[in-house]
C-alpha cells in the first residue's frame, strides 16, 4: 500500500544521478515527495529552486508535476502523462 508523502533533502551537491534514483525509489512507495532545498544549495535564491524543479521534472519524465512553496519542491506522480 502506498503512503501519501515522503521527504528528501537536496544539498550542496545538487541534482546527481544518485539523487534521481533515490527519488524514483521513493515514488515506488509514496504518491507525493517533498524535497527540501537546503541553504547550501539555494543560497537564498528562489530562481535556483525553480531551476532544480525543472531539472528534476526533465529527468523524471512526463508523469510528474511539481509545485514550489518557498524553498520546498513538492512533486506528484500521475498515472497518465502530463504536459
Amino acid at each position: 500500500m502506498k503512503t501519501k508523502l515522503s521527504c528528501l533533502q537536496l544539498g550542496k551537491q545538487g541534482i546527481t544521478e544518485n539523487f534521481i534514483s533515490t527519488l524514483e525509489s521513493h515514488f515506488k512507495n509514496h504518491e507525493n515527495v517533498k524535497i527540501y532545498v537546503l541553504k547550501s544549495a539555494h543560497e537564498k535564491n528562489k530562481e535556483k529552486v525553480k531551476k532544480y524543479s525543472d531539472e528534476i521534472l526533465e529527468k523524471l519524465g512526463n508523469h510528474y508535476t511539481s509545485r514550489i512553496i518557498g524553498f520546498t519542491i513538492a512533486i506528484k506522480k500521475w498515472r497518465k502523462a502530463r504536459r
